[in-house]
């Protein structure tokens, strides 16, 4: 991998951007999702680890100071507000999570719940936020999960007041009353026929976008270590201290790269693995860029510059696959059938993580 001094210009503007949305004393970001009725969205995100607290309450009208028997008529969409720690959980994911909460195909509301104020929508403060948002909207279009078009719509942030305090974490106090709406509304039924169907593996070999199409789905950050061989800062990044179990795919074209039992803290604050999970979906060449020579890699088939390869890692293979955040995306074990990569669940089997 390069220094930290090396090619840092570009990634100041967007770490900048993402610092908008980040509160520097608490070091927190802040993240606003619409998805139908509050309560059913608050538990999802409360149990991720990295989340501080979600809120409940109005967002995205007009009118001043919305209350729980007004909010419709001032234009106001049932919403919560998630309060996060960027080291520990990342936009991406918390967007992850929101897809699963909703029927990402219903217009006019969510489940039981009809009309303008339960409409499903995903708000972005910050140009990284919005290209995440957007990148992973299209995954899912492209994931054949669902039958219907994706009409979820991802907007620039303009407000949010928080619902009444009896509101406010409402499935602890009133579990009975909160398990017999979450079943009897429909949400419940809906979520567990969707993510619980088996979807075949996408063919990584026919993956071929078009530049202009990478930019529009990836992420500035993913798209310039990507397709332009750039770094992402060290310790800055969505999995250098990523202990779950699971595999890391190809960003780009989804094909099989690492797998979490080869995962080791290198100290130098990027994803470092001892070998691949599919050596053949990994490409290494002879690098002789900055004034060094190095060994790169990338992934075969979606041609994704990852990082580099080092004879230094641990015994008794000896190799140190330093690879960036931004080239991946992480399919936990728990998700690994559902999202097509079932064949890798006996790496997990004798885990003892």
């Amino acid at each position: 991998m390069l220094s930290t001094t090396l090619k840092i210009m570009p990634f100041l503007i967007i770490f900048a951007s993402m610092a908008a949305t980040a509160n520097a004393k608490t070091h927190t970001a802040t993240a606003t999702f619409a998805g139908g009725c509050f309560w059913c969205m608050t538990p999802p995100f409360e149990n991720l680890k990295g989340v501080v607290t979600v809120i409940s309450g109005y967002t995205d009208g007009t009118g001043p100071n919305p209350t729980y028997e007004d909010y419709g008529e001032k234009g106001y969409t049932e919403g919560v507000q998630v309060v996060y720690d960027p080291s520990q959980v990342t936009y991406v994911e918390l967007v992850d999570v929101f897809w699963k909460q909703i029927n990402p195909t219903d217009p006019n509301g969510q489940f039981v719940d009809r009309g303008p104020s339960y409409r499903a929508a995903i708000f972005y403060t910050t140009e990284e936020e919005r290209k995440i948002a957007e990148y992973s909207r299209a995954d899912l279009e492209k994931s054949g999960r669902f039958d219907k078009p994706i009409v979820v719509p991802i907007k620039k942030f303009s407000n949010f007041f928080p619902a009444e305090e009896y509101h406010q974490d409402y499935h602890k106090k009133n579990p009975f009353r909160y398990k017999i709406y979450h079943s009897g509304s429909g949400r419940e039924q809906f979520l567990k026929k969707v993510w619980e169907k088996k979807m075949p593996a996408s063919d990584p070999k026919s993956a071929n976008p078009s530049k202009d199409d990478l930019k529009k789905k990836l992420t500035p950050l993913q798209y310039e270590v990507t397709q332009a061989c750039g770094t992402e800062p060290p310790f800055q990044n969505a999995y250098w201290n990523n202990h779950r179990e699971g595999i890391y795919v190809d960003v780009v074209s989804g094909e099989a790269l690492f797998a979490s039992t080869d995962k080791f803290d290198s100290g130098t604050g990027w994803p470092s693995f001892t070998k691949p999970l599919e050596p053949g979906n990994v490409a290494e060449k002879e690098d002789r860029s900055h004034f060094m020579t190095r060994v790169e890699v990338k992934s075969k088939h979606g041609n994704s510059h990852l990082g580099h390869v080092f004879n230094d890692g641990p015994a008794p293979g000896g190799m140190r696959y330093c690879i960036n955040s931004a080239s991946l995306r992480f399919i936990p074990k728990e998700d690994l059938e559902k999202e097509g990569y079932g064949t890798y669940l006996k790496l997990f089997q004798t885990s003892k993580k």
